[in-house]
């Protein structure tokens, strides 16, 4: 699904709660843009080489648009800050993608916990999932109502948590006594994804538990730290020593392999890269448990090696 590097038009900028702008983007010559799937999201450039990741929130069968949903973060690197305060109908922004790391998967009843901004993903699969007749619940909370974007895009049924009315989302009353095959699907803030996960922890299935990250909750020590290993790159036949302390990616660009990256804490997914040979020790926030049992790929900026040799289709 991903494409290649492009600009798009800004065709629309509009205030949809307190420090939240969406985002229209069209094709300048009017072309049909790549298609997505609900979860996906675009990489969008911004001066100063910053790259940010915002998941696409409007209708995924409308190729003639993709909306994006922007928080206003006053004290961030500047990306958002530019976004609400420089962009203007008629500008363009240069974008990667669709890609998606959040996938919907059928289920007999899917649960969404929303948090602030992270009710954008949300928004396409709770339309896909009531598009089919599926079962679904889902919570939205955030700090208070006027700052809870899309809300008048939601269906009856929606339970909306303004924490300064209403206090903290009920998650043992949404999680508890949930039936087997439930996906819980979530995006907000670092808290509200641990505590979800902390409630969910008993489930058999551990992939029950679906979410996506806006930053990097701190460093996966699966194994020894202080293991050199050593990693090939297929296609040049070079290969490198990977020390403790230093990265994959870092050692691949080094030796002269074009990967594609941004966030470097194993949150975005970009440069995913397959596996040829040799075991990850994953330590991104983006496969599912089955997903790493697999061994088919892995994200180069923050995994390691479990065995002493890796080779990579670089």
């Amino acid at each position: 699904m991903e494409s290649s590097e492009r600009d798009l038009l800004v065709a629309g900028v509009r205030h949809e709660a307190d420090g939240v702008v969406s985002i229209e983007l069209t094709d300048p010559d009017g072309a049909e843009l790549a298609a997505w799937e609900p979860g996906a999201h675009i990489d969008v450039v911004l001066p100063g080489d910053l790259v940010r990741q915002y998941s696409l929130c409007g209708d995924v069968d409308d190729r003639s648009r993709y909306r994006i949903g922007v928080l206003r973060e006053p004290t961030g690197r500047g990306g958002s800050e530019f976004l609400h305060t420089r962009l203007a109908v008629g500008d363009r922004l240069r974008i990667r993608g669709p890609r998606n790391n959040f996938t919907l998967v059928d289920a007999p009843h899917h649960v969404f916990v929303a948090g602030g901004i992270g009710v954008t993903p949300l928004l396409p699969m709770l339309d896909a999932v009531r598009r089919r007749g599926g079962s679904w619940q889902m919570v939205y909370g955030g700090r208070t109502r006027s700052a809870m974007a899309f809300r008048d895009e939601l269906p009856d049924g929606v339970q909306l948590v303004p924490q300064d009315e209403l206090g903290h989302p009920d998650l043992a009353g949404v999680l508890d006594g949930a039936a087997p095959g439930t996906l819980v699907y979530c995006c907000g803030p670092a808290g509200l994804i641990d505590a979800v996960r902390q409630r969910c922890a008993g489930w058999a299935d551990p992939d029950a538990v679906r979410f996506e990250l806006f930053a990097a909750p701190g460093t996966i020590d699966d194994v020894d730290e202080q293991q050199p290993f050593e990693v090939q790159l297929a296609h040049s036949g070079v290969s490198f020593t990977v020390q403790p302390g230093e990265s994959i990616l870092a050692k691949a660009i080094e030796a002269g392999a074009d990967i594609v990256f941004d966030c470097q804490d194993g949150i975005c997914g970009s440069c995913e890269t397959p596996i040829i040979e040799g075991s990850a020790d994953h330590r991104d926030h983006v496969l599912t448990t089955a997903e790493r049992e697999e061994q088919a790929c892995l994200m180069v900026c923050v995994s390691r090696s479990r065995s002493p040799r890796l080779v990579l289709d670089l």
